[in-house]
């Protein structure tokens, strides 16, 4: 980990990662729009997902993986889709449908579910089964009709997340394939609404050739996470949150904001200490010589960075820090004080863990129920109001140059 003061910031600590559209991934949607199974089960094979006959798994293979999971991890399971069903509904629950009276007009809007979704859930350096959970329990939450989950080389657990998330529909099938396939359709699978769910370079390069045809929720790069921590943050806490984010991927970031030096020392052993035993080191140790510290003087040093970096993940390792969230405004997921450990949002705590990364946050807020619905407007114009309404909406068709919406209106004045 580089430590670095607030003079001395590598300009790399701001860097964004350009989300180009890749050649090889605009080839494979080609394919799949042209020749639908064949292709996905083509790219199936060479990319590892197997020489599959059938893409979705059927009730009694489902049940069959289910009873591979051992009892505990059921119930854990069972434990986060509780907690992440119950937060759904209550962000559902702050909505409200609307209806109002304008100019003695009746103006609302209706909430009114996507009718079908398909939930991308990664299973390439490990099974992913809390993305399941994530992605498929709002969606159920908010009425989604259709609930689509695709993995690739699926495993039982992460099946069985699925399943007691809600999934309607679960097919082994991963990479660029599968999102093409969610788009467009193929003979054996219908095509969605929207996609949402992390991934790999490559499947966010589908998704955003993609969009479009069907909806996203957003662009989403590497795993990171920013650390703020006084000296009453425990060392070994933030060293232990640096590596949880560090051995996603080894392009995931970790980044530090500290009030010294020696802090950013401690915290720097302590993670070299750790990832002496660590299992994931080999990916873990490429992010985190690659992440960052920085030694600030005040608290709004730190908070200018923070919101200028816009991270996934926020911590607040800081004495009072309840009192401090107002200052921050940029973030996918805030995480507040030394027991509110990033992980705890990765899995069972309620909130969603499929969030913006690269800045993103700065425009927009991490998968929720809200994701899985419309808000849809409609209008009663009365006969008592219209002649005002007619009036102007007339003159300023008029004034655009639009005489056919001038017309519109003009025809409703005649009885007047």
């Amino acid at each position: 980990m580089q430590i670095s003061t607030y003079d001395e910031l590598d300009k790399n600590f701001f860097s964004k990662i350009e989300f180009e559209s890749i050649s090889s991934v605009n080839d494979i949607i080609n394919a799949v729009r042209k020749d639908g199974d064949n292709a996905v089960r083509k790219y199936a094979k060479k990319f590892g997902d197997g020489d599959l006959s059938a893409f979705k798994l059927t009730e009694d293979e489902i049940k069959e993986a289910i009873k591979q999971v051992d009892e505990k991890t059921i119930e854990t399971i069972k434990f986060a889709v509780k907690n992440v069903k119950e937060f759904a509904k209550a962000q559902l629950s702050s909505l409200k449908e609307l209806e109002v009276e304008v100019n003695g007009n009746i103006l609302g809007h209706k909430i009114i579910p996507i009718e079908s979704v398909g939930c991308y859930i990664p299973g390439g350096n490990y099974p992913l089964p809390s993305s399941a959970i994530m992605t498929v329990v709002p969606a159920k939450v908010a009425g989604v009709k259709r609930v689509v989950a695709m993995s690739p080389k699926i495993q039982p657990v992460t099946v069985a997340a699925a399943y007691y998330a809600g999934a309607d529909e679960i097919y082994r099938i991963g990479g660029v394939q599968a999102i093409a396939a969610m788009a467009y359709g193929t003979e054996s699978i219908q095509k969605v609404n929207k996609i949402v769910g992390p991934g790999n370079k490559f499947v966010t390069s589908a998704k955003k050739q993609v969009y479009g045809e069907c909806g996203i929720d957003f662009l989403a790069g590497p795993s990171e996470v920013l650390i703020i921590a006084d000296e009453t943050a425990k060392p070994e806490f933030v060293a232990a949150d640096i590596l949880a984010q560090c051995e996603h991927d080894k392009d995931a970031r970790a980044f530090l904001i500290c009030f010294s030096k020696e802090f950013a020392q401690k915290v720097d052993e302590k993670a070299k200490e750790y990832l002496k035993n660590l299992q994931t080191r080999e990916i873990a140790e490429q992010s985190y010589n690659k992440s960052f510290a920085v030694v600030v003087r005040y608290l709004d040093e730190a908070v200018a960075l923070s919101n200028k970096k816009a991270p996934e993940h926020l911590e607040l390792c800081l004495e009072n820090a309840e009192n401090l969230i107002n200052k921050f405004n940029n973030y996918g997921s805030l995480f507040i004080g030394n027991y509110s450990a990033e992980v705890f949002g990765d899995y069972v705590s309620g909130t969603n863990h499929t969030l913006p990364t690269n800045q993103v946050a700065k425009y927009s807020g991490g998968l929720s129920v809200f994701d899985y619905i419309k808000i849809q407007t409609y209008q009663i114009i009365r006969e008592k109001s219209i002649k005002e309404t007619a009036i102007n909406a007339s003159y300023l068709a008029e004034k655009e140059g639009l005489f056919a919406h001038k017309l519109a209106a003009d025809v409703r004045l005649e009885k007047f």
